[in-house]
């Protein structure tokens, strides 16, 4: 545990007080500093990623017309998937929708020149085809209603997402260093590093739940994308912690122990994350296990010399929000123990009588 700071120095800090201890440079001074890494970032994401086409993993020959067309309209009799499948499906398709609302947050936070420029355009470009492909998968083969789909698509689209108001209001960042601080934009990369990575979980887990070969095969080629990405914002904050040690402790601990899926605020999300947590899709010890653990490992967040007042403080107060999300996970696992525990007596006993 770091040793804790003169409290007269960082109590009840706000973004106010964190920026003017830490900052040393500005927004645009920051980006500036970090533009060669994201140059490096940019060539390495190049090398590595590979060009795929949506409608090569769609099966097309499932697929035939609605009424509007002379077919037949949906019918959920017509759905193969599970129920959980059908909720993590949906949640994590409207999630790619919602590119839009991610795109201004990066794009703000970021220079639209040189790398920065680069990265923008071709990040939203490369999500863009996630939406597609998962939607062309669930229209053509009737996986979930096509209305309801695009009803809540519309609804979550026109509501948006900011993933960093969380983060705002803990710190209670005020309006004139939104979108111009170099805390802002340390704040939106850390929050993708976390968040790429748990839509890789969900993605790689979704297609196994969908009891389909081809769905399985799409969200692969999704989920590596994600991983990708991951890396990129990543590598990123590696650099930042390096330039503005502080700052970016104060930002990791912001987003961490405020952290929300981007899906949080569509329509049925509680509902449908009770059915993907329950399942195995995305639940809690995966958050900390699969999430969280390996990018802070890879930040060596508490092996470093670096921090000052400010972040050996943060750095505390993230040792003890993980200390209490590991209790926090502890329940969790005991609970769906529990939980299967009484399934598999009920499946015992029902046999037992139909053998009788």
């Amino acid at each position: 545990m770091c040793p804790r700071p003169d409290p007269g120095i960082v109590k009840a800090m706000t973004a106010t007080d964190v920026i003017s201890l830490t900052e040393k440079m500005s927004g645009s001074d920051l980006l500036t500093e970090l533009e060669p890494q994201a140059a490096a970032e940019v060539d390495r994401h190049m090398k590595v990623a590979v060009d795929w086409h949506p409608h090569d993993y769609v099966p097309w020959d499932d697929g035939r017309n609605f009424s509007l067309l002379g077919g037949v309209d949906w019918d959920p009799a017509q759905s193969e998937l599970s129920e959980t499948a059908k909720a993590a499906m949906i949640t994590n398709l409207l999630t790619e929708d919602n590119l839009p609302s991610y795109h201004r947050v990066i794009a703000k936070n970021f220079s639209l020149d040189d790398a920065w420029g680069f990265w923008v355009g071709r990040w939203t470009a490369e999500e863009a085809r996630h939406s597609m492909v998962m939607r062309d998968y669930l229209v053509v083969t009737r996986g979930v209603d096509p209305v309801e789909l695009e009803n809540t698509r519309m609804i979550h689209m026109t509501h948006g997402y900011d993933p960093l108001d969380h983060a705002r209001a803990a710190h209670n960042i005020e309006p004139s260093f939104e979108g111009n601080s170099a805390f802002e934009m340390i704040l939106s990369v850390a929050y993708v590093s976390f968040q790429e990575l748990a839509t890789r979980v969900s993605h790689r887990n979704t297609g196994k739940a969908c009891g389909d070969p081809v769905a399985d095969r799409m969200l692969q080629r999704v989920a590596a994308d994600e991983n990708l990405h991951m890396m990129f914002y990543r590598n990123i904050v590696s650099a930042a912690l390096d330039v503005v040690p502080d700052l970016a402790m104060a930002a990791i601990y912001s987003i961490v122990s405020n952290f929300a899926m981007p899906g949080a605020t569509m329509p049925n999300f509680r509902r449908n994350a009770v059915l993907i947590a329950k399942d195995g899709i995305y639940d809690l010890p995966q958050h900390r296990n699969e999430v969280l653990k390996p990018v802070l490992r890879k930040w060596r967040i508490f092996e470093r010399d670096d921090f000052g007042p400010v972040g050996q403080y943060y750095r505390e107060e993230l040792a003890a929000f993980l200390l209490d999300l590991d209790g926090k996970v502890e329940k969790f696992e005991a609970s769906r123990d529990r939980a299967l525990a009484r399934m598999q007596a009920k499946a015992d006993r029902d046999r037992a009588q139909a053998g009788s």
